[in-house]
C-alpha cells in the first residue's frame, strides 16, 4: 500500500484522466529538486475507473491555465493549513501560445524557429483550435494530447 501524507500548503490536481498525469507534470515544469511532488498513476476512481493524481508541496503559483486544454475534467485543489481552501475546475483557454505545435509543414512556424505557436479556440465542444498563421485546425479530443508540447519547447528549439 502506498501512503502519501497530506500537505500543509500546495496543490493537488485530482481526477486527471489516466495517462495524462505525466503530460501535465511535464507541462507544469516543477523543480523537483526544490519541491516534493507525489505522482500517482492509475489510481482507483469511482467516477472514472482509473485516474492520475499530482500532489505538489509548497507550490501554489504555477500556470494552471492550460490544464483545461490538457484535461478539462481534472480538478485543482489549493491546499492551505492542510485543508482545501479553493477548488478550481479548469476551463479551456480561448488562446494558447507555445502550448500546441502546428504540424502544417507550410506554416510559418515550421520555417521560422522563433515564431510563436498561437492557437485560438474555435469549437469548445470538439476541443478544436485554429493556428493563427495558417488556419490549420488541431483537435484536442481523443488521443491528440500529444500535440501539446513542453512548456519550454520554444526555448529548447532555439537552443539547438
Amino acid at each position: 500500500m502506498v501512503v502519501i501524507n497530506s500537505i500543509e500548503k500546495g496543490i493537488v490536481i485530482d481526477h486527471i484522466k489516466a495517462g495524462l498525469g505525466a503530460k501535465i507534470l511535464n507541462y507544469l515544469d516543477i523543480d523537483t529538486e526544490k519541491h516534493s511532488v507525489a505522482f500517482l498513476m492509475n489510481a482507483s476512481s469511482g467516477k472514472y475507473g482509473k485516474k492520475d493524481v499530482i500532489k505538489i508541496d509548497k507550490v501554489i503559483d504555477v500556470d494552471l491555465a492550460v490544464l483545461g486544454l490538457i484535461d478539462p475534467d481534472c480538478t485543482v485543489n489549493i491546499i492551505e493549513d492542510h485543508i482545501i481552501s479553493k477548488k478550481i475546475k479548469p476551463e479551456m483557454p480561448k488562446k494558447v501560445t507555445n502550448v500546441i505545435r502546428c504540424k502544417n509543414p507550410r506554416c510559418v512556424t515550421s520555417v521560422e524557429a522563433n515564431a510563436p505557436h498561437i492557437f485560438h479556440l474555435i469549437n469548445e465542444q470538439n476541443r478544436e483550435y485554429r493556428c493563427e498563421y495558417c488556419d490549420d485546425i488541431v483537435s484536442m479530443k481523443g488521443d491528440n494530447v500529444n500535440e501539446i508540447v513542453h512548456k519550454k519547447w520554444i526555448g529548447n528549439q532555439s537552443a539547438k
